[in-house]
């Protein structure tokens, strides 16, 4: 019989050895017994998912707090990754999964750069960055603040892990498009033990390159039953670190125009800890101050969103209608908050500038008052009338001390001449007490609007901040007219003396305004030109009494 292998060519005698010996295999899973498997195995490939390989040492379970998988999951070297939208540019670091740089893209800070809310300088000498850990009780082996993490990043933001097999961390930042609200997700555990830790913002808050930018930069909690937020402020926690903990409506950093606070969910309870650490001021200095610094800690695993922006009103009430109270208006609300109303619409609606929306507003304020100031003209005249007998009631009790009992009969000689031709003595002050919450009202707006921070005027970088050029043009004018209004206006046949120092108030305003926010000294200079006008107005429909000496001669003369 012929052998029909002998037919066969050489590749083909190697196809059919192959055949066979796949054949063999392929059925020898199913015809021979298998053996038995470990039980540790067994659950581990129950754990895991199919086509996933896991080394033998791995732990069995994951913790359900953490989201890592307990693997060696380590950063193979140095990555400083960059998240960026059309609010924020944030450049992290895997060592230890914190923040480097937090840049608000629609905001410059005093040196036309950029605006960094991260204190680049203390934090290098703090050796903490924001969002590094800190742990209160029991910590983990490992050094997580000088451990490199693994990085994977995704459209929305950036995510840390972290694994040696026994130490497991995850921290993740999701950003909102188009909002200043960042998720944050922080979970540490050891041994399948959940790990209770804060995420720390040492070394000050936001625009450091303003002068004495601490002096402005606070810790702030809300209670859920207050109408307006606790500050602690940095010299307080310079004795050691003040912890608060509530159900708070949020908690963490701010300073004049900015805030970084975290929004609990309902009925979570945050822990705020302020602490204090003394820095080179300005950087590189041998001055020092306290900048404030915050960590936020919420049990077991720190899960919540972020507001990390401008304290812009609308921004605020769109995020949360309660983080309003962060814009602190002070006693004088009831004025700042209306006017800040009407400059926020004159801008909007008519001029499109925050300066010429502050000079229209103070001519509006001036001529509204200008009936008391015509009440207040008429009562001066009146006064410099009486003057003659006024000073013949003083030269009666002359030589009579303070203490006399007489001083009291010349008071009231003098005051029943005033009733008698109705004058009111304090006629003249009414349009100034008048104008002062006005005063108030502006400087509280341009101190806490983040709206007029940096916004232009002529020459004028930033309204709400001083010039910006050696000589500052607006102080010297407002010295200038303040001078001039003072000169014409009548000083109610006041002391010689008396009328002299009057001439000196200018001087000693110049001196308060010189270092004030550029549109506050607007507003002033505006009320000074817009009295200027008024007074020459008013000296025509009124025209000036003859001076006491010269009443005192016509009256000798008659005689």
């Amino acid at each position: 019989m012929t052998d029909p292998t002998k037919n066969l060519s050489t590749e083909q005698r190697l196809l059919l050895a192959f055949v066979l010996m796949g054949g063999v295999i392929f059925l020898s899973q199913y015809l021979l017994p298998k053996p038995p498997q470990p039980v540790a195995q067994q659950q581990k490939k129950a754990a895991e998912p199919a086509k996933q390989e896991t080394p033998a040492a791995t732990p069995a379970a994951t913790p359900p707090a953490t989201p890592a998988a307990p693997v060696v999951q380590v950063g193979q070297k140095a990555e400083f990754p960059v998240f960026e939208n059309d609010l924020y540019k944030v450049k992290f670091s895997n060592k230890g999964a914190v923040v480097m740089e937090w840049h608000l893209k629609k905001f410059k800070d005093a040196n036309d750069k950029l605006l960094n809310l991260v204190n680049d300088e203390n934090a290098t000498q703090l050796g903490s960055r924001p969002f590094a850990y800190n742990f209160k009780d029991q910590k983990p082996a490992a050094d997580l603040n000088e451990k490199l993490f693994a990085v994977s990043r995704n459209a929305d933001g950036i995510v840390f892990d972290y694994s040696d097999g026994t130490t497991v961390a995850r921290k993740s930042f999701r950003f909102t498009p188009s909002r200043y609200l960042v998720e944050v997700d922080s979970a540490v555990s050891e041994k399948t033990a959940a790990l209770t830790h804060a995420l720390i913002w040492r070394g000050g808050f936001g625009d450091q390159t303003v002068p004495k930018a601490y002096a402005a930069q606070f810790a702030v909690y809300m209670p859920p039953t207050d109408s307006s937020p606790t500050t602690i402020e940095n010299s307080k926690a310079s004795d050691g670190p003040i912890a608060n903990a509530g159900s708070y409506i949020f908690a963490g950093l701010q300073d004049q125009y900015f805030a970084a606070v975290a929004l609990p969910k309902p009925g979570q309870t945050i822990e705020l800890t302020a602490l204090s650490d003394s820095l080179p001021d300005p950087p590189k200095s041998t001055d020092r101050a306290a900048f404030v610094g915050a960590g936020l800690s919420i049990t077991g695993r720190n899960q919540f969103t972020m507001f990390v922006g401008p304290k812009d009103l609308d921004l605020l009430s769109e995020t949360d209608k309660r983080l309003v109270s962060l814009v602190d208006w002070g006693w004088f609300g009831w004025i700042g908050r209306p006017l800040f109303a009407a400059l926020q619409w004159l801008d909007s609606h008519l001029v499109h500038s925050w300066g010429w929306s502050i000079i229209i507003l103070t001519i509006v304020i001036n001529m509204a008052l200008i009936p008391l100031k015509l009440t207040s003209m008429k009562s001066m005249k009146k006064m410099q009338t009486l003057q003659p007998e006024i000073q013949r009631i003083n030269d009666k009790y002359k030589g009579v001390g303070f203490n006399d009992p007489k001083k009291q009969d010349q008071n009231k000689e003098v005051m029943d001449l005033y009733n008698k031709h109705g004058v009111n003595p304090a006629g003249g002050c009414v349009p100034m007490l008048l104008q002062f919450p006005f005063f108030i009202g502006f400087y509280k707006v341009l101190n806490v609007a983040t709206e007029l921070r940096g916004t232009p005027w002529f020459w004028v970088k930033d309204l709400s901040q001083p010039e910006t050029i050696p000589i500052r043009i607006l102080p010297l004018l407002m010295i200038g007219s303040q001078f001039y209004l003072q000169k014409m206006t009548p000083t109610s046949g006041m002391d010689p003396t008396q009328a002299r120092m009057m001439l000196l108030m200018p001087l000693m305003m110049g001196f308060l305004f010189y270092n004030a926010s550029s549109g506050l000294v607007l507003y002033w200079l505006t009320g000074n030109l817009v009295g200027i006008g008024q007074q020459l107005l008013f000296n025509k429909i009124m025209p000036a009494s003859p001076s006491p000496a010269a009443q005192i001669a016509t009256k000798k003369k008659g005689k």
